[in-house]
């Protein structure tokens, strides 16, 4: 099915890398903003002679062996990524650790994509790049200038990119695909919200920088119209099975986490040393949403914090967290920051923590809504890109040779659509993905596209008809499934993730308590 609900955390994913090259400042995701000469020069940061010269095994995962030399590499990176967000680097051992683990999460990820049939092919690289650029304001050529003042080797930010890309298309299929939305949850939703205004949901990703300063002082609360809600996190995270001693031995480290906060340590720094989240290298910051975005468990636990202040310890399936307050207010309001970024931020364009959330408009909202059909193949282990488009492609000159387009997506199509003849009914700006709803736009009623790529598979669209609709009702259905939506997204995926690690065969050298031999 083409509909789909967070469409804009894609194109977030892909911005964020280039902020900080752009701006020579603060780096964005994981290993994407690093270089041999940020390499850090205090002896603790440094890896020990004995691993420096011998590239044994840091760690196996299922039959994919990952280096020393690997991980010695990807913790410079790091290193010089922290620097640049003048967050504290940790000691060269947790960081080496923080690393590996991230890069186990990695080639697991990978694994999987391989399994059932996910690779990113130039294509989508050359649409990914393209998307970054347009977001900037700036050429590829001139990102491709860009990007290395920022300290990365162009070749490194490529092999980062396709990562993400390959990540999201993968999400897309096993998590985002299953999360549903019912009408009986929007009407719900919607009865709870009464008369009041819905944020339209910002992307999902980190602000510009983390804290990395003396905190602000407490804003006064504002009570009135739709709010939004910044928040960071340290996961202290419990291994699927773990015993009751090893649960108890992490809560205890999860206590002395607190603690060390509680008499005044950096947020980010203790995350970026302490926390096993995927955003313990921008200092543990998640971004900046609506609040009835957030997970119900996070909600909860963070009523009643102001900025700049810290939950308590919060369990979960995945572990202990500990919440920071970072931006808290109402609609359209900017957020404040516990400190400035490391450098300015980049004129062109809003980026994440810029494209604020705006409440909707009261009165007629007019939009031009498109009627489509649509034929999808996906790419499977059987059925690779070259041979999914070759089929569209044959599909289409059938088309062309009298064949109805229903008919045969009624035959062909791999899309719940496709008893319905691949009919998707009236779709308004933002309900498909970006791909799909370019390649669409761009036809007049009656044509049939070339074969799209989108995240999903290989696509055929046509284009019955336009027309141009009051959506303000609808658009606050819309809206409101967006956020619940984003309620549920994040825990549906870090339980699938939990479960592919538990299936996973992992040998962890660095860290043995962290390995897992299922079975």
């Amino acid at each position: 099915m083409m509909h789909s609900p967070d469409t804009r955390r894609w194109l977030a994913a892909l911005w964020i890398p280039v902020l900080g090259a752009l701006a020579c400042g603060p780096a964005q995701a994981a290993t994407h903003k690093a270089a041999a000469h940020h390499a850090p020069a205090k002896p603790a940061q440094q890896a020990p002679q004995s691993e420096q010269f011998v590239d044994g095994i840091a760690a196996v995962v299922n039959k994919s062996v990952i280096t020393l030399g690997q991980v010695d590499q990807q913790v410079q990176l790091a290193a010089a990524q922290l620097k640049q967000q003048k967050i504290a680097v940790p000691d060269y051992k947790t960081l080496q650790k923080q690393v590996l683990q991230r890069m186990i999460t990695d080639e697991l990820l990978r694994e999987e994509a391989r399994k059932v049939g996910i690779r990113v092919t130039d294509a989508d690289l050359q649409a990914a790049l393209e998307t970054v650029a347009k977001r900037n304001n700036i050429s590829v050529d001139r990102l491709r200038q860009e990007v290395p003042k920022a300290g990365i080797p162009w070749d490194q930010y490529i092999v980062n990119l396709r990562q993400e890309i390959l990540v999201d298309q993968l999400r897309h299929r096993e998590v985002d695909s299953k999360i549903v939305v019912s009408d009986a949850d929007v009407d719900s939703y919607l009865q709870n919200q009464g008369n009041q205004p819905i944020p339209a949901s910002p992307p999902v990703a980190p602000p510009a920088a983390a804290p990395a300063q003396p905190e602000p002082a407490p804003e006064p609360p504002v009570q009135k119209g739709p709010r939004v809600l910044g928040l960071a996190q340290i996961l202290v995270a419990v291994p699927e099975g773990a015993s009751a001693e090893r649960v108890a031995q992490l809560r205890r480290k999860a206590e002395s986490v607190l603690a060390k906060l509680r008499s005044g340590a950096n947020f980010a720094n203790v995350a970026a040393a302490s926390s096993d989240d995927a955003q313990a290298m921008h200092g543990g910051v998640l971004g900046v949403r609506p609040v009835d975005g957030w997970p119900d468990l996070f909600i909860n636990a963070t009523k009643g914090l102001q900025v700049g202040q810290i939950s308590g310890i919060i369990q979960s399936g995945n572990g202990f967290h500990i919440l920071k307050v970072l931006t808290r207010g109402p609609v359209g309001q900017r957020p404040k920051r516990a400190a400035a970024p490391a450098a300015p931020e980049p004129a062109p364009g809003p980026g994440p923590e810029q494209a604020q959330p705006q409440a909707l408009p009261n009165g007629p909202m007019m939009v031009t809504q498109t009627h489509a059909r649509h034929i999808l193949i996906k790419v499977t282990k059987v059925m690779s890109d070259a041979q999914a488009q070759a089929l569209l492609e044959r599909l289409r000159q059938r088309i062309e040779s009298g064949e109805k387009f229903a008919d045969l997506a009624r035959l062909y199509s791999q899309d719940a659509t496709a008893p319905q003849g691949g009919d998707l009914g009236w779709l308004s700006p933002g309900e498909t993905v970006p791909a799909f709803e370019q390649a669409m736009n761009a036809l007049q009623p009656g044509q049939v596209s070339q074969p799209v790529r989108s995240p999903f598979g290989w696509h055929l669209i046509e284009v019955e008809g336009r027309r141009s609709k009051d959506m303000s009702k609808e658009y606050r259905r819309i809206q409101a499934r967006q956020i619940l939506f984003q309620r549920r997204e994040e825990p549906a995926y870090d339980d699938w993730l939990s479960q592919l690690r538990g299936k996973a065969y992992i040998d962890n050298r660095l860290d043995p308590e962290s390995s897992r031999r299922p079975g």
